[in-house]
């Protein structure tokens, strides 16, 4: 059978997907400060007003700083849950992983709402520091998997040869352990960095308006209007998503990362 059918059918594909995409990008190089397409004439002026208006600039630090925070956040908690499960395979464990899956298996609503109960029963609703805690909970599965997938990808051996030339727990896990996994974190810190980035629900629920990051800047100022800079920001927030993953592609084995079959588990 000839492969072209496939392949077209796949291209097919791609260009209905693609199409979203390529009306916002042009929308955002748009000369005029109109929602048109194709766009009437070429600027990239709309992309400089992210940095150069200061409402905008700060939902960019803030969106940045959140996410940074919060990723840091799901690794530090994945972490130990994933090393437990590897090294110990407790019967409990599993509770604990599936515990740890929850946040991203549930509606992100149902999440956001959880959250929101939690922060206003405890007075802390609005509190800045409390979306970082929020996403850090959040997002901790993607790290969860990445870990696990990382920890499993370890020969037994080398530890127990470790072990045999008189190596202690700690130093197994500083000269074997985390060499080896180091990529799984940087993999699972960046996953969890671009969703955080461009996430509403779990925000808008938590903080409001004390914090704006981007995509809460976005919603409030479609209230006054459309602009461009909507626009640029979308593509911002592409262009970052796969600068992350075209570089743990690059340097990383991205299907494995994400859990699908990979050349070099053959």
């Amino acid at each position: 059978m000839s492969p072209w059918p496939t392949r077209l059918v796949f291209a097919c594909f791609g260009l209905f997907l693609a199409a979203p995409l390529a009306v916002v990008a042009g929308v955002a190089v748009n000369e005029k400060k109109s929602l048109t397409f194709p766009p009437e004439g070429f600027s990239l002026a709309w992309f400089g007003e992210i940095f150069a208006n200061p409402e905008w600039f700060s939902a960019l630090l803030a969106s940045v700083g959140v996410a940074a925070s919060a990723s840091v956040l799901a690794v530090l908690i994945a972490l130990p849950i994933a090393w437990f499960l590897w090294r110990w395979h407790a019967p409990f464990a599993r509770i604990v992983q599936v515990l740890g899956l929850a946040p991203f298996i549930l509606p992100p609503v149902i999440t956001a709402l959880g959250f929101l109960a939690f922060w206003s029963e405890l007075g802390l609703y609005g509190a800045p520091w409390t979306v970082v805690i929020s996403h850090g909970i959040f997002f901790v599965t993607l790290p969860l998997v990445t870990l696990t997938l990382g920890f499993d990808a370890i020969d037994g051996a080398l530890v127990e040869a470790a072990a045999t030339m008189g190596a202690d727990e700690k130093t197994v896990l500083r000269t074997i352990v985390f060499p080896l996994i180091r990529p799984y974190i940087i993999s699972g810190l960046a996953f969890a960095f671009v969703l955080s980035l461009n996430e509403y629900i779990v925000a808008y629920m938590v903080v409001g308006f004390t914090v704006e990051t981007l995509p809460i800047k976005i919603f409030n100022a479609l209230r006054y209007g459309y602009t461009p800079t909507m626009a640029a920001v979308s593509i911002l927030f592409v262009a970052v998503a796969a600068a992350v993953f075209g570089l743990i592609a690059r340097f990383g084995d991205l299907p494995r990362l994400m859990g699908a079959w990979s050349p070099k588990d053959e």
